[in-house]
């Protein structure tokens, strides 16, 4: 449990069973090498991420490991079920990140042909403002304030030293945060993941995950805010849209604009 609390941004000491929490190992200048989500496992931890860095997160963990004693175990080919709605089980795992927008999803380890609640995940996530890596933005390009991990649980200010602390720290106190993950919605099907919104023909972010008339994107606060005081339209490539911060965030845009489911 050290080897951990000291290298990754989630306090797995105040961790409760059955849950399953944000988190992410940071680079030295604060952004985000890797993301998961991690839950505890007897007296171990599990960490789930994509597939495409489990072997660079193990050879990372290994590099920190020096005389500490713990084992990395990749669970091949485990896979995970995510299930959600009014007739989800009570067992497995439930996301804190989805909790905050009041949806209780439940993961579990491994794919199960049992007859559970069916549904889009993307849109799901587009519904809970829950940003992921690849989907939403490249690794090691933003910040845990980009997506929220600040106000999901999953970036700890309480907690002593870990990688990047320093950097995320200041952010928090200096109040510096100025790109945040926000619901974008259309009268249209929007444009394909990774097109720009503009305000005025000036840039303020990018759209990520699409589904259909919404989507998620990592845009300027500060940029949007004024578009909106001064009644400037937004648009993904030339599509009209509006931008919502999740209004579990408790966030508003700087000039004032309040939050919006």
């Amino acid at each position: 449990m050290t080897f951990l609390q000291n290298l990754i941004t989630t306090d797995v000491v105040s961790l409760p069973p059955g849950t399953a929490r944000a988190g992410a190992l940071l680079t030295p200048q604060g952004k985000i090498l890797f993301d998961f989500v991690i839950w505890r496992d007897g007296d171990g931890f599990i960490i789930e991420m994509d597939a495409d860095q489990q072997d660079a997160f193990v050879r990372r963990l290994t590099m920190y490991k020096l005389r500490s004693q713990v084992d990395f175990t990749v669970l091949e080919d485990a896979g995970i079920t995510v299930t959600w709605g009014e007739d989800t089980p009570a067992y497995g795992v439930e996301d804190e990140r989805f909790g905050q927008a009041g949806i209780r999803l439940m993961r579990l380890i491994g794919q199960t042909e049992m007859d559970l609640p069916k549904g889009d995940y993307d849109a799901l996530r587009t519904e809970a403002g829950v940003a992921v890596s690849g989907a939403d933005y490249a690794l090691q390009d933003a910040f845990p304030h980009d997506i929220l991990m600040d106000l999901d649980g999953g970036l700890s200010f309480r907690k002593g030293c870990y990688v990047g602390q320093e950097v995320v720290s200041r952010m928090q106190h200096r109040g510096t945060a100025r790109r945040r993950i926000v619901k974008i919605e259309a009268e249209a099907d929007l444009p394909a993941s990774g097109t720009e919104i503009t305000a005025g023909g000036k840039p303020v972010g990018a759209l990520g995950t699409v589904s259909g008339r919404k989507g998620l994107a990592i845009v300027r606060t500060d940029r949007v805010g004024a578009a909106l005081a001064a009644g400037v339209p937004l648009l993904a490539g030339d599509v009209p849209v509006r931008a919502t911060l999740p209004v579990w965030t408790g966030l508003s845009y700087p000039a004032g604009e309040e939050a919006d489911s």
